[in-house]
Order: structure tokens, then C-alpha cells, then sequence
């Protein structure tokens, strides 16, 4: 059985892959593997090993510890609430699976890519600023 870490390891690969618009087979070729190891590692089936996640950042233009982004939050989620999910602050939780479900969209993907090709961060700022602002509070 697959390590909760090395699950999660796999999650934050798929997400900034799929972010970037990047193929399985585009990113095993980037680093020298083929896209099936590619897909297990996203499956968090094999542990990514040092040498190899250095490699993952550098291609997907990230830190080492993206990887491990967001992980604390959901274990410490998992052991107070019993329920797998995702704390974004301490007044909002949302379910892991409903935010990968609302991650893995072509929709939320596009909107994604569009956002990082905003080359000026004031103006990104101030878009996620309008957002929240349209946010229809509960």
C-alpha cells in the first residue's frame, strides 16, 4: 500500500504538470523516464527519491518543497476530523476530493494557465482580489 506522502508527492506532481499544460509523456522525456513511470509516481505507486524530485522541480519550475506543500493541513485535518480534506484557513475546509475534483477541471486548468501568463504581479493580485470580492459569502 502507498505512503500517504508519497500520495500526496504524486498529487502535487499531477497538479503543477497538468498546470503547466504538460503531458506525462513531455515530462518523463524532460527528466529521462518513460510516461508510465510518470504515471506512477503520480498514483503515488513508486516513491519519488531525491535525485528525482530535484529533478521534478527543476523541470516544473518549482521548489523541492512544493511537493510537500499542504501536507501538514491535511494530516492535521485527518487526525482532528477523522475526514480526508484540505484547510485552507481555519474558518474554511474543503474536502480533498471535492478540491481535486475542482482542480483536475479543464475549466480551473485554463483559468490556472491564464492567470500565471499575467506577467505583472500587481495586476494578478488585484484578480485575486476581484474574485473574492464575487465570492458569495455562506
Amino acid at each position: 500500500m502507498a505512503h500517504p506522502v508519497d500520495v500526496h508527492v504524486g498529487k502535487r506532481l499531477r497538479l503543477r504538470r497538468s498546470m503547466l499544460g504538460l503531458s506525462q509523456d513531455s515530462l518523463g522525456k524532460e527528466i529521462g523516464v518513460t510516461f508510465q513511470q510518470i504515471q506512477k509516481y503520480e498514483r503515488g505507486v513508486n516513491r519519488v527519491g531525491a535525485s528525482r524530485l530535484y529533478d521534478f522541480s527543476r523541470a516544473l519550475g518549482v521548489p523541492v518543497g512544493y511537493f510537500f506543500d499542504e501536507y501538514d493541513s491535511l494530516k492535521a485535518a485527518n487526525d482532528s476530523d477523522g475526514v480526508t480534506g484540505l484547510a485552507e484557513d481555519k474558518s474554511t475546509f474543503i474536502a480533498e476530493s471535492d478540491y481535486r475534483t475542482q482542480m483536475d477541471t479543464k475549466e480551473t486548468m485554463a483559468l490556472v494557465r491564464a492567470y500565471y501568463k499575467i506577467k505583472d504581479a500587481n495586476v494578478r493580485k488585484k484578480i485575486v482580489s476581484l474574485v473574492k470580492a464575487m465570492v458569495v459569502s455562506d
